[in-house]
């Protein structure tokens, strides 16, 4: 009988020692095959930048394809639950912005679980936003803005790249903290956000720094502030919101990589270290600087730690707002 109890334990230690040789194995050849970025919003927004630019340099260091897939919509959302419940082996991966926490905070119920279906591998830059207008409401900086919203109360529209976008919530800030009354007006992305602000169509906009400054400098878009706690080097001669009208106004734009929950933790160490690797070259920081957004690398429990407490954060705020998204 203890012979018995001998043989099947010396069994399982062997099925155990298997086992974690093949997880380190796997992860020692990781990737073996192409490696799948999923965004939930479209093309040129940061979280769509920041993710191509990381993958052009992760093929080019693993000789293997990373493919960019575009899912838009719902916030965010519907990217998120794809990468949720896909096979979490490392190869489908979910690039987000600030939109991820605050959907926690604005949707009844969701497909996923926010915290517990994910696992944070590192936030990879973060930036200011800029305040963009209409040039057809003839403001030239947020008090004048904050000043006409009050004269007009209910008949100025802001866009966002959806409900619950990151967009959604920085707008939502600068009205509380102005006590105006103003109409969201929801769109799948940040570039039709900035087109129907340049037209005329909606009167502000509250675009992530790198997905606008181009727009600046060449004149066709009007930024009146920045909404950082400093201005930005990009463009030194804009004040921030602070400086303009609105005393205490502060709002960064965040991106980030994550992998289903149940990756194996010697995958995502390995993402980890090759994508703060790569933040950390000097290509990187100056392409990303140019921009709008600088690197920031962190561990994956300081990711997930991050994430939980914007969640706290984007809850206060949508209680305060009154913001729902069902």
């Amino acid at each position: 009988m203890y012979r018995l109890f001998f043989i099947a334990g010396a069994l399982l230690c062997s099925f155990a020692a298997g086992g974690a040789q093949s997880d380190g194995g796997d992860a020692a050849q990781f990737p073996r095959r192409p490696i799948r970025f999923v965004i939930g919003f479209t093309p040129g927004g940061g979280p769509d930048i920041t993710a191509r630019f990381i993958g052009q340099k992760l093929a080019g260091r693993w000789h293997q394809q990373v493919v960019t897939d575009n899912r838009p919509g719902a916030g965010g959302t519907i990217a998120a639950n794809i990468v949720a419940t896909a096979n979490p082996d490392g190869y489908t991966l979910l690039s987000v912005s600030n939109a991820h926490a605050v959907a926690a905070a604005i949707y009844a119920k969701l497909p996923y679980d926010t915290v517990k279906d994910f696992a944070g591998i590192t936030m990879t830059a973060s930036g200011p936003a800029l305040l963009l207008v209409s040039p057809s409401i003839g403001v030239k900086s947020a008090k004048d803005l904050i000043a006409l919203a009050k004269t007009r109360p209910g008949q100025l529209n802001y866009s966002s790249a959806g409900v619950g976008s990151g967009a959604h919530f920085a707008a939502e800030l600068f009205k509380n903290m102005a006590g105006i009354d103003v109409v969201h007006v929801p769109f799948k992305g940040i570039p039709e956000a900035i087109t129907e602000t340049i037209s005329g169509r909606v009167q502000f906009f509250l675009s992530p720094l790198a997905s606008a400054l181009n727009l600046v400098r060449e004149g066709r878009a009007l930024a009146i502030g920045v909404s950082g706690v400093k201005r930005a080097p990009q463009l030194p001669e804009l004040p921030t919101i602070a400086e303009s009208g609105l005393p205490g106004y502060r709002f960064d734009y965040w991106y980030g990589m994550l992998a289903p929950a149940k990756t194996p933790r010697a995958v995502v160490e390995k993402l980890n270290r090759e994508i703060t690797g790569i933040m950390q070259s000097e290509d990187v920081r100056s392409r990303w600087s140019a921009l709008g957004v600088e690197p920031a690398p962190m561990t994956p429990q300081a990711f997930d730690q991050w994430i939980r407490d914007d969640i706290a954060t984007s809850v206060k705020l949508a209680r305060a707002a009154n913001i729902k998204a069902d």
